[in-house]
């Protein structure tokens, strides 16, 4: 198990399947970060409760709203023209690497903010992949299966 959310995050992303169920999510609206952040807490043995996915969602909303689609849209935007662009397309590849770091300074903030609370052992994977997705629009069942998997190594 990694110690610290980026590496959890790098880890389990590169899981086979990984990568396909979070674009899915983050299609339906889903943050990915929120996702991956309620996987290694859960896999910490933290304990989901309302009050501490308020303060994850209150981080990373502004953030992911602020920083990162901003970026992914750009990067999305340039992607046709790109494909016969060298320049365009080194550009693009630069604004992809700032979306990356973008998304591991979301990291390492959710990171921070869950430092200090307690971890009580077993917890339900389930509890915080529902609870980091509420509001997300017709989510995947077997996207978020996925996930667990994925995050439990089973």
């Amino acid at each position: 198990m990694s110690p610290d959310l980026w590496s959890f995050s790098l880890d389990t992303y590169a899981r086979p399947g990984v990568e396909t169920a979070c674009l899915e999510l983050q299609s339906t609206g889903a943050n990915v970060c929120l996702l991956l952040c309620g996987l290694w807490l859960g896999q910490q043995g933290v304990a989901c409760n309302e009050q501490r996915l308020r303060l994850l969602r209150n981080l990373a909303e502004p953030w992911d709203a602020d920083v990162v689609k901003p970026l992914r849209a750009l990067r999305m935007q340039w992607k046709t023209a790109a494909a016969s662009d060298i320049e365009l397309n080194a550009l693009r590849e630069q604004v992809k690497a700032l979306e990356l770091e973008a998304e591991r300074h979301l990291l390492l903030r959710l990171e921070r903010t869950a430092h200090s609370w307690p971890q009580c052992g077993v917890t339900d994977l389930s509890a915080w992949l529902e609870g980091v997705t509420a509001g997300a629009a017709h989510l995947d069942r077997d996207a978020l299966h996925q996930l667990r998997v994925a995050a439990t190594g089973a």
